[in-house]
């Protein structure tokens, strides 16, 4: 289900010709109104997306998007499915567009608008000592905010919710009945920059973060939200302290978190999933369903369903076992 993003500000009108522009190329002659940016997934029509590696040409297969950016040598399979737009550095040219939409898209200062909550705007909902909420939040009845808590403008907090002390939330929408403890932060941008040699380029990331009903965020959390799409954490799953969630990371229902794991940015993790503690999951990857992952395992390749993995870099812990005696 794609939620609706309140946190950032976009430009009403865009034009093919505006992005033609931006991006240094050749006016073209159909000059149509371009929607928005999104990732293939999500693309609805008339939007623009971005394509840069094969592994996504399932996905590209049922993209809605109208236009795409990419490389040179993906143009004849583009062209199958969506109307390609060629240049040499897709990521650079994909950050370019997103700041045409989005023009304070990279601004991730303070929120200013935080103050002290009127308490009669929130219905049986217990604050500690100065706490700071911003314009527009919503939280549900029951829901207890601890000591020194700031919740930024725009932010959905449901009903039964525990958030604990020195928590940050920022662009998040956070189901019923969850419980984020203490020193977490949503909701900031993610680690997204352009290596260059002169200065590193910063991405924008217009993503929200998702938290479900019934999870648990554990001490110490990071959880970024996404570039072009969100980062969710789905119902029932627990993080233990000190976990990081990359950008556009989707976790599935009743997973099992255990301390210090990390997960790098655009991961997709199945249900029922179990990790141990210190065990990292590179970027782009693929981790099925009731997989179960040893602490201090690296992964670096999709994981089907029904796995048991353990290691570095992660493999069978049958064999891992047998090589490891």
């Amino acid at each position: 289900m794609k939620i609706k993003n309140k946190f950032f500000l976009k430009k009403k009108n865009i034009y093919l010709s505006d992005i033609y522009n931006v991006l240094g190329k050749k006016q073209t002659k159909e000059n149509i109104k371009i929607n928005n940016i999104s990732d293939l997934d999500t693309a609805s029509k008339n939007d623009i997306s971005f394509f840069n590696s094969l592994k996504y040409t399932d996905i590209l297969k049922k993209s809605k998007a109208i236009y795409v950016i990419t490389n040179e040598k993906y143009i004849r399979l583009i062209n199958k499915y969506c109307k390609p737009i060629a240049v040499k550095h897709v990521l650079k040219s994909v950050s370019i567009v997103t700041k045409l939409f989005y023009p304070e898209a990279l601004n991730d200062s303070v929120d200013f608008l935080v103050k002290k909550p009127n308490k009669n705007n929130f219905k049986n909902v217990k604050f500690g000592s100065n706490v700071l909420i911003g314009e527009n939040v919503n939280i549900g009845i029951n829901t207890t905010i601890g000591h020194n808590t700031i919740i930024e403008s725009n932010v959905n907090i449901g009903s039964k919710c525990s958030i604990g002390n020195n928590v940050l939330i920022k662009n998040s929408i956070i189901g019923n009945n969850v419980r984020i403890l203490d020193g977490a932060i949503l909701g900031k941008k993610g680690f997204g920059f352009l290596p260059d040699k002169k200065k590193n380029l910063r991405y924008p990331h217009i993503g929200m973060v998702v938290i479900e009903d019934n999870v648990e965020i554990g001490c110490n959390n990071t959880i970024d939200r996404g570039s072009l799409s969100n980062t969710v954490i789905g119902k029932n799953t627990f993080l233990d302290n000190q976990v990081h969630v990359a950008h556009n990371v989707k976790i599935g229902e009743n997973c099992i978190i255990t301390g210090q794991v990390g997960f790098a940015g655009s991961s997709k993790i199945g249900s029922n999933v179990m990790i141990g503690g210190q065990a990292g999951i590179s970027g782009h990857l693929k981790i099925g369903n009731n997989v179960q992952i040893g602490g201090g395992s690296g992964v670096v390749k999709n994981i089907p369903d029904n796995s048991k993995v353990m290691g570095y870099p992660a493999k069978d812990i049958r064999k891992f076992l047998k090589d490891n005696k």
